[in-house]
């Protein structure tokens, strides 16, 4: 036997105080009425007054809450084995971690609005495979491929501008390391996809270069570009950040590179913009329209729902306790 919400059986502790509450309030009823005539004028003041029906009328009132508790909480015993199939693609997440991420034209920055997106997207998969490379000058694996979103989401949180000790911004590499998570997944029937967020701004590396790579490979690139065309500075917990010739610097978003990623590989761009970050088009106008791969099929325990029981009790007590009048039928015994 199991319970699909267990948490709810919690509530049954607090069905003893109510009990006993009502128990008092209904011993008090009687206190009061006592001052008001002795308890042998009842029957010719009030006929047909019966204090222990009121007393059964709330017990069955109290075990009919007790019933319905138990059933949201889904009592389920028996079962039998089904084959399961697990349907999801493969997205790895390039994250854009440089300096320039920090620029705030996009409030509170372009990171964290990232960071919000990407949480975002998570909740709109079912069985597709999420991991995460955190790119700058360098690039790294920060999560592989999984289907565990939880712990993608505390990998996800734990990024931050800097994680990469390499400075500058290498889409080069950032590709290629996603492109090497697939291959050591050996990833093959379900199609693979990489959601580059970026401002664009290359540094090192020439992303083009691994254009072929992308086509044989059949992984399409989604592309989502972070900032403004006119530019805003950059502002770190040591200040704003300057050139050698102690200027402060600008960053702006390049676009030309990463829609032209998109559009070779069978993506598309997204420029992010306040309130609308880009990564809800990208799954819902593309990435859920992609081909799932018939994961490795598992057998799975189907349990059977038995809170129509308990549910049904509940209903029928509540039946008979509508049915029991609050007072005795005139000239019925005691």
């Amino acid at each position: 036997m199991k319970w699909h919400n267990p948490d709810t059986l919690m509530w049954l502790l607090a069905l003893l105080p109510l009990l006993l509450v009502t128990g008092l309030l209904l011993k008090r009823r009687l206190k009061l009425l006592d001052r008001m005539a002795k308890e042998g004028l009842w029957p010719t003041l009030l006929p047909g007054l019966s204090p222990q029906r009121q007393r059964t009328m709330n017990f069955i009132r109290v075990v009919a809450l007790a019933l319905a508790i138990v059933a949201l909480a889904r009592p389920q015993w028996g079962f039998q084995w089904e084959e399961v199939k697990q349907r999801g693609l493969s997205i790895i997440v390039a994250l854009d971690t440089s300096k320039s991420m920090l620029a705030q034209d996009i409030k509170p920055n372009r990171l964290q609005q990232a960071k919000w997106g990407v949480r975002d997207l998570v909740k709109e998969l079912e069985g597709d495979r999420i991991g995460i490379v955190a790119f700058a000058g360098d690039a790294f694996l920060q999560c592989p491929a999984t289907i565990d979103y939880a712990a993608f989401l505390m990998m996800l949180e734990d990024i931050y501008a800097g994680i990469v000790p390499v400075g500058g911004t290498d889409l080069y590499r950032a590709l290629e390391e996603s492109i090497e998570n697939f291959e050591k997944a050996e990833e093959t029937q379900s199609d693979k996809v990489i959601v580059l967020i970026s401002d664009g701004e290359g540094h090192t590396g020439d992303p083009m270069a691994l254009l072929p790579k992308l086509k044989e490979e059949k992984i399409r690139v989604f592309t989502i570009g972070v900032g403004t065309k006119e530019g805003t500075p950059i502002q770190t917990s040591d200040g704003w950040i300057k050139n050698k010739a102690g200027n402060v610097i600008s960053s702006a978003l390049n676009e030309k590179t990463l829609e032209r990623i998109a559009f070779e590989t069978g993506g598309f761009y997204v420029r992010s913009a306040p309130g609308d970050f880009g990564l809800e088009r990208v799954y819902q106008q593309g990435i859920a329209e992609l081909q799932r791969e018939d994961r490795e099929a598992r057998m799975s325990k189907s349990w059977t729902e038995r809170f129509q029981w308990f549910a049904g009790a509940a209903l029928l007590l509540l039946v008979l306790e509508a049915a029991i009048r609050p007072v005795k039928w005139k000239g019925a015994r005691k």
